[in-house]
């Protein structure tokens, strides 16, 4: 059974209706029990848990060292393309934005990975735009064999793919994949989604079951936090974790917390996350579930990271760059959108062991396949 059929049996403003509804006795219920089900999750993003805010941050802070000890492993984002055939209308990239498109050739590739690399990375997240007709599995594939050599973690955000595909780049060495769903509600996401493959709510839904298929190692979901309620989305992101868990058990998972960014021709935030709710929303994933590995990127402020290692994240992106050629081929590029924290990576890894965490370089190797 596919994760689209699960989906179909939920509703949105019953869900809505439970975690808004939800009491402070059922949230300490919930943090009472020794196993967590989504009950609970639901029950912990709720308005009621808000005030058991410093508790959650304690007991996650005791999951996360129990897990994953007191390391922070580091990557990079490497944008190689804005070129796009979809109409998103919170994306810089989306096509109609009449901007200058670049795709990296093999040369600039090469002048990237060199800028990366001389900042201590071995963890590379590759990500473009959606355009099949050049950014396609063959352009991919040639882009991880020169790459490969350097990195030894490479992950992919990209465009979905077939399960053959996805196969292709898991025999090249790709590590994980990341695909975001964006949004669970399906009325709302066909109004950010007008135009593109990326309209087809049900084939990007599908997506990390044809990963799953393909033996991947470790996929990564996460909704767009500001297009709906986040509390909602977020529910229903971690039912799709739960079945994904259950259905490709030898996979590993992850999850991220991109809120929206400024960017060029993009729509304002229709629902507005303060940091204190994703320290919530950080906390309550961790306390559900003690494996999944949990992302913090640039997009979010200098203060905001400041504090938020040691509360359940388990990776950190630095120094990032979100327009293609943005580290040493043409930084005038378009981003996709403005990053947040723009400290340089030695800073952010001094940051992480002045609060006495390890910042890891590689924790992964082709070779353990």
């Amino acid at each position: 059974m596919a994760f689209t059929t699960i989906l179909e049996q939920f509703d949105w403003e019953e869900i809505q209706h439970k975690i808004y509804s939800s009491t402070p006795e059922q949230v300490q219920h919930s943090l009472n029990k020794s196993k967590k089900s989504l009950d609970d999750f639901l029950v912990l993003l709720s308005p009621a848990a808000q005030p058991f805010l410093e508790q959650l941050a304690q007991i996650s802070q005791q999951l996360t060292q129990k897990r994953f000890g007191k390391t922070i492993q580091m990557f990079a984002p490497m944008y190689l393309s804005n070129e796009c055939q979809n109409i998103c209308t919170y994306c810089g990239f989306s096509m109609d934005n009449r901007i200058p498109r670049k795709t990296l050739n093999p040369q600039e590739i090469n002048l990237e990975i060199a800028a990366i690399k001389s900042q201590g990375y071995d963890h590379i997240l590759l990500v473009s735009g959606e355009a099949n007709y050049s950014v396609n599995i063959n352009y991919f594939e040639e882009a991880i064999r020169l790459i490969k050599p350097t990195f030894s973690n490479i992950s992919i955000e990209v465009q979905p793919l077939s399960v053959e595909e996805y196969r292709r780049l898991h025999q090249l060495g790709v590590h994980a994949v990341l695909v975001y769903q964006e949004t669970y509600h399906k009325a709302v996401y066909k109004k950010y989604h007008p135009k593109g493959k990326k309209s087809n709510f049900e084939y990007r839904l599908d997506t990390p079951d044809r990963i799953g298929s393909a033996g991947i190692h470790k996929m990564g979901l996460g909704v767009l936090l500001g297009l709906e309620d986040w509390r909602t989305d977020s529910f229903f992101n971690a039912l799709h974790l739960d079945y994904l868990q259950k259905t490709y058990w030898q996979s590993k998972y992850s999850v991220s917390f991109p809120r929206l960014r400024p960017a060029e021709g993009t729509v304002e935030p229709n629902f507005i996350m303060h940091d204190k709710d994703l320290v919530q929303l950080i906390c309550a994933y961790r306390i559900w579930n003690e494996d999944l590995e949990i992302s913090i990127s640039t997009r979010e402020s200098e203060l905001l990271r400041n504090h938020i290692i040691g509360l359940g994240t388990t990776s950190m992106s630095a120094g990032s760059k979100t327009n293609p050629g943005g580290y040493a081929v043409d930084q005038t590029s378009l981003e996709q959108f403005e990053i947040c924290d723009n400290r340089s990576t030695h800073e952010i890894a001094a940051l992480i062991k002045n609060n006495g965490y390890e910042p890891v370089w590689k924790d992964w190797d082709r070779s353990f396949i």
